[in-house]
């Protein structure tokens, strides 16, 4: 039912969203600048029209023979598993029991996943405005078990909303060049750049439009291990999701029927989630939050570190955090650094030191080992037993790799990046060795 609330919250999820398009697609500020300045700068426009799926499509999983991977997204371990998400299309099983020779098994087609997470037999991704389970038990027999339907929000394109006969926006595609009358753009241009047009939206023919922004946003009955740029987390008995200025918690007790619990406004919009102990560390634009999930259907907020507008992977390991933030994304920042964090004091988290980067995305811990995925200047390994001194031990620099996120276990390191997926074996820090390089294809 369209009730007055859903109706605000659309448009809540509009406004943000169109924030992120206009500084993740367009990229510049000057798109911000006074209508009458654009236009007359040019009054050439692209116009683009939505492209639909039927929710009967969507909603179909299948899993098919292995494919190659294309491009890159999260990634997830468990039991000698890695799971690794093909961004908007579907996950890839790779069976990992021997590092040094990783066997492409299946791939899992999930249309508009982004997300994943795993407890015990169950795996969970999102697939578009719907949660998704698998039951994983038998890796040559995957198969969907359970949904819950329009859990997530759908805004994932610009205002387009879903249609009752045509479906979601999945795609879009480039229809004409028009000329647009400075009148007519005075009275037309939104706050993300452009403007709606012939039923979809026209951008000035100079700016670049990337299409898929404009569509997103252990053993037993243990979880999984995911990365440090996950949105989906676990904790105990439950699954957390960030979906815009919300959590989304999911009592997830019976593995294959998760039973979702009322949503928790935040008031931010998180990009990352990490659960240590009984709390959860979610980096937002401005600054790492910190909640208590002591009653775990309800997060409750008891700490916050705050710091300059950007990005921020998260990961905790005893008395401190070690988060990375990086420019050049929708976060709208302009700081590359490593901050450590002493979160003794959850209520009052203290910087400790930072340390300068190139462009840090996510980061894994093991021990005293610290892996770093410092963008196109690589993957960077350091000895961090002693905090304030990180960055005169570093144990291991490569360079030739754009490095996105890690995951370590057990001597064997699991990292993604633009190029592929490679592991390392680091048993011994001092001489860590590459295992094996699983490429990426970059075909569409």
């Amino acid at each position: 039912m369209d009730t007055l609330e859903n109706r605000l919250q659309k448009r809540i999820h509009v406004s943000l969203y169109a924030l992120l398009f206009l500084t993740g697609l367009l990229g510049i500020s000057v798109l911000l600048e006074g209508c009458t300045d654009k236009c007359e700068v040019t009054n050439e426009y692209v116009t683009y029209k939505p492209i639909y799926t039927s929710l009967e499509e969507i909603r179909q999983v299948r899993v098919t023979q292995p494919e190659e991977i294309k491009t890159i997204g999260k990634i997830y371990y468990k039991d000698h598993y890695l799971f690794v998400n093909e961004p908007g299309k579907g996950i890839h099983v790779i069976d990992n029991h021997n590092p040094a020779a990783p066997v492409n098994k299946s791939f899992i087609n999930i249309p508009g996943t982004y997300e994943l997470a795993i407890k015990g037999d169950a795996l969970y991704a999102d697939s578009y405005i719907d949660l998704v389970v698998l039951d994983i038990s038998s890796p040559d027999n995957i198969h969907e078990v359970n949904r819950i339907e329009n859990i997530f929000s759908n805004y994932n394109s610009l205002g387009f909303y879903m249609d009752p006969e045509k479906g979601l926006v999945t795609d879009w595609v480039a229809e004409k060049n028009v000329t647009i009358m400075k009148s007519d753009c005075n009275s037309g241009v939104q706050s993300w750049g452009g403007m709606y047009y012939d039923g979809g939206i026209a951008l000035a023919s100079n700016i670049a439009f990337d299409k898929s922004a404009a569509i997103a946003p252990g053993n037993g009955s243990g979880p999984g291990v995911g990365g440090s740029m996950a949105r989906f987390t676990i904790n105990k008995n439950y699954l957390y999701a960030l979906d815009a200025f919300y959590v989304k918690p999911l009592d997830i007790s019976n593995e294959m029927s998760p039973e979702k619990k009322e949503a928790v406004n935040v008031g931010t919009y998180f990009e990352t989630i990490f659960s240590s102990a009984q709390n959860l560390f979610m980096g937002a634009h401005d600054g790492m939050y910190i909640y208590d999930v002591y009653d775990q259907a309800v997060p409750q907020r008891v700490g916050v570190y705050a710091h300059a507008r950007t990005c921020d992977p998260v990961v905790v390991d005893g008395n401190y955090a070690f988060v990375t933030l990086h420019s050049g994304t929708t976060c709208d920042g302009y700081s590359n650094q490593l901050d450590v964090v002493d979160i003794q004091n959850l209520q009052a988290p203290q910087l400790v030191k930072t340390y300068p980067m190139t462009n840090p995305q996510g980061l894994g811990k093991d021990q005293n080992t610290l892996f770093i995925c410092d963008g196109s200047d690589g993957l960077k390994v350091y000895d961090a037993s002693d905090v304030n001194a990180i960055n005169t031990k570093l144990l291991a620099h490569y360079k030739n790799i754009d490095a996105y996120d890690v995951i370590p276990v057990d001597g064997v390191l699991m990292m993604i990046g633009a190029n592929g997926l490679y592991q390392y074996d680091y048993s011994n820090p001092t001489d860590i060795k590459l295992l094996s390089h699983l490429a990426v294809s970059h075909e569409d």
